[in-house]
């Protein structure tokens, strides 16, 4: 089901003549006098001439900006591209997010391209771990549903990145990184970009069976049979209105010696109708990508073990279909919860927190050192905070470790609050509480009862816990930009291996 595309690596120093390409890729900045042409391997006298015509071909730098030109001799490449990077200041180093999109931007836009030189300005490892994961993220097709790919350009398959650091033993473990980091990415969009008739959760808890091959991972898988033995009624609650029945998947990294214990919960509801509580028409189709919280924290996981973090990792995966039917769980229906809290369904177009409810309390169980649950939850999220930055919410001390590790990843996470007064909202008449509650701040709102299912851990304290809702930047409907394409993007995957890291780094 999950057919990846991925692209080659490698660095070259020296004589572009000696590794030749289709396309040689330099950065343009915009300065605050105009546009400035960056470090290239051009000759000097090339650099200058065209530095001095880049206002006459009414390249400005800005970002996104990809300007095609003749090849020069000297360069090996039959075309010459010119790649905005944004906004540049005088002996200002460029940011490696601005590097990164660049990079991706460029690989994109020149889909139908087999080999690709990028010869952006990198002053450190750090800069060409950017580049790279740039171009690795920007190489990407979702075309599997095609019966013709005419008309369809193949991404690049080869990127050549040029920089001083080329002979460098220390750089070919950056790159690694950098090409499974895109495979990860790449496989989160693909599960997201799946038509509901291909990805429900049947199929869901294979295509984490099928991308865990090879991988050092134990894949367990709750069918529908299981869940209600075991008293899983949120998953079941939300998923019985399907005749496509629910799983909860649960992916498993346990390296020997592992220095720390992290818990990942994701929420996978392949197609969000709204159950009875029917959304509208206009926009549901969107509603496939409802899983990507699951899609990432598989891929995370996976990405986890891929690289031998000494860390770990389980992803757990609750994945239900919601629809309306005659066997459809109604608003004012009670459900028990797995670990045994009821709770009232007031709308149950609520469903996700249903199904992460329970996935949170399983996770709880095997005391975790943090659980980190991400979902698409609220269209809140959205009025909040956009449709391009992520809503963090938990443990102060989690929340401030994943806003860093976004930083440093290059993604936009943002830290929530958790008001008090919010949870009297979520009380119920008839169960120990509602799905729903108060309408302002709904985003929060949610998190406040995540927060009920978190378990405490063996010193009798709240485990620590962070929720991350990815409803916006997890989809993008409007043009591509960056490294990122029309629909799934794949975000997240990138702060959450950050994450891992920084942690494996604190505790060292």
């Amino acid at each position: 089901m999950v057919k990846n595309t991925e692209v080659k690596l490698s660095a070259i120093a020296g004589g572009l003549l000696k590794s030749p390409s289709d396309a040689l890729v330099i950065g343009v900045g915009q300065g605050p006098d105009g546009p400035v042409l960056l470090d290239n391997p051009l000759t000097a006298k090339a650099a200058e001439t065209l530095a001095e015509s880049l206002t006459v071909l009414g390249i400005t730098g800005a970002a996104d900006q990809v300007h095609r030109l003749p090849g020069l001799p000297e360069t090996g490449a039959g075309v010459l591209v010119l790649a905005g990077v944004g906004k540049t200041a005088a002996e200002q180093p460029i940011a490696e997010e601005a590097l990164r999109r660049a990079a991706g931007s460029a690989v994109r836009q020149l889909a139908g391209v087999a080999t690709v030189t990028l010869a952006l300005p990198t002053t450190s490892h750090a800069d060409v771990a950017a580049v790279a994961e740039g171009a690795a993220m920007g190489a990407y097709a979702f075309t599997e549903h095609r019966s013709s790919n005419d008309g369809v350009k193949d991404p690049v398959q080869n990127v050549l990145i040029s920089t001083e650091f080329a002979t460098d033993k220390a750089l070919q473990p950056v790159l690694d990184r950098a090409s499974l980091i895109g495979k990860a990415v790449n496989a989160t969009r693909t599960l997201v970009n799946q038509p509901p008739s291909h990805l429900y959760p049947e199929t869901f808890a294979e295509a984490a069976r099928e991308l865990s091959k090879g991988l050092p991972v134990k894949v367990t898988v709750w069918d529908e049979k299981r869940l209600e033995k075991e008293g899983f009624g949120g998953i079941l609650g939300v998923g019985k209105g399907s005749t496509r029945q629910p799983r909860l998947v649960k992916v498993e990294y346990a390296p020997a010696k592992a220095a720390a214990k992290i818990a990942f919960v994701g929420k996978g509801i392949t197609f969000d109708t709204g159950g009875i509580s029917i959304k509208p028409a206009q926009g549901m189709g969107d509603m496939k990508s409802d899983m990507a919280g699951a899609a990432v924290v598989l891929n995370t996981v996976l990405a986890i073990a891929g690289l031998g973090l000494p860390v770990k990792a389980t992803a757990w995966l609750c994945i239900a279909e919601n629809m309306p039917s005659g066997a459809a769980q109604r608003p004012a229906d009670v459900l028990t919860m797995f670990g045994g809290k009821t709770v009232e369904v007031l709308n149950t177009d609520a469903e996700g927190r249903l199904v992460m409810a329970d996935g949170l309390v399983a996770a709880s169980q095997e005391y975790p050192d943090v659980i980190i649950d991400v979902a698409t939850l609220t269209g809140a999220q959205l009025i909040a905070l956009g449709a391009r930055t992520a809503g963090v919410m938990g443990s102060d001390a989690v929340t401030g470790r994943i806003k860093a590790a976004a930083d440093r990843a290059g993604e936009l996470v943002w830290p929530m609050p958790l008001p008090e007064e919010l949870r009297p909202s979520l009380d119920s008449q008839v169960a120990d509480l509602a799905n729903i509650g108060e309408r302002h701040g709904g985003m929060m709102t949610a998190a406040v009862f995540l927060r009920e299912f978190v378990g405490k851990g063996k010193d009798g304290e709240l485990i620590p816990w962070a929720h991350i809702d990815i409803a916006g930047p997890s989809f993008n409907n409007g043009s591509p930009y960056g490294y990122n394409h029309k629909q799934g993007t794949g975000c997240t995957v990138r702060t959450l291996v950050a994450y891992a890291e920084d942690v494996l780094a604190q505790a060292a």
